[in-house]
């Protein structure tokens, strides 16, 4: 072959590999450039903050913290009212009702159990219903004054393990009976041990217990708060 027909053959492969090479790299680069897709990405539920809210304000519990329970009978049937009074399962309270529950909540996550939510907020339009079923101020406020329910500052509550076990409290929720007062000692050790911790727990809160009902709590700090009515919206 003539020597310059070498030399051209030799140049045209020499460009032909530098291209090619030129090319391994630009997808090499892409390859290493490439961004995931967002979409694909799950996105953590980010939490609300109480900054900038006052105390009396109405939140959903839910909404700043995601280490409770939730059993929130007034909106199923499975209630001593045998009736749905509330159009969907939500958990309003007060926002000093709501910083009490969650710093209580954190002490007994170090035990190793959490609240369970019976009933929090409740519009006074529902506290007529249950006086009229049980007029007796003994289980049920009356309504003309008020419960501190009404006023976003008590909560109905159970406790369950990790695995959402309830502790065994001796009676259900609402259970109109001397097995359901704190002074009844008449009952198994583990029964009073449990009821101690949610009793002691939620003193050391702020919170104070009726004598009938041991799932019953009161902030001391919303005594003197106002009857409200108003009834939160439902998620479709």
């Amino acid at each position: 072959m003539p020597f310059l027909g070498l030399v051209a053959l030799l140049a045209c492969r020499g460009k032909q590999e530098g291209e090619k090479s030129i090319e391994k790299e630009i997808v090499e680069v892409k390859k290493e450039t490439t961004l995931p897709i967002m979409d694909s990405i799950p996105q953590e539920p980010k939490l609300k903050t109480f900054q900038g809210l006052a105390d009396t304000t109405f939140v959903r519990l839910a909404d700043f913290s995601d280490d409770f329970a939730y059993d929130l009978r007034y909106a199923t049937e499975n209630n001593f009212l045998k009736a749905k009074v509330y159009d969907c399962a939500e958990c309003y309270t007060r926002v000093k009702t709501a910083k009490a529950l969650i710093a209580a909540n954190k002490d007994f996550l170090k035990r190793g159990v959490k609240i369970k939510f019976f009933d929090c907020y409740r519009p006074n339009s529902v506290q007529y219903k249950m006086w009229e079923i049980v007029p007796n101020p003994q289980y049920v406020a009356n309504p003309d004054k008020g419960s501190i329910h009404n006023k976003g500052g008590a909560v109905d509550i159970t406790l369950v393990d990790m695995d959402g076990n309830e502790l065994d409290m001796g009676t259900d929720f609402d259970y109109f009976g001397k097995r359901a007062y704190h002074d009844n000692t008449d009952l198994p050790k583990e029964i009073l041990e449990n009821r101690k911790l949610l009793k002691e727990t939620m003193e050391s809160h702020g919170f104070w217990s009726i004598r009938t009902e041991w799932w019953h709590y009161n902030l001391s700090a919303a005594s003197n708060d106002k009857v409200a009515n108003f009834k939160w919206k439902c998620n479709d």
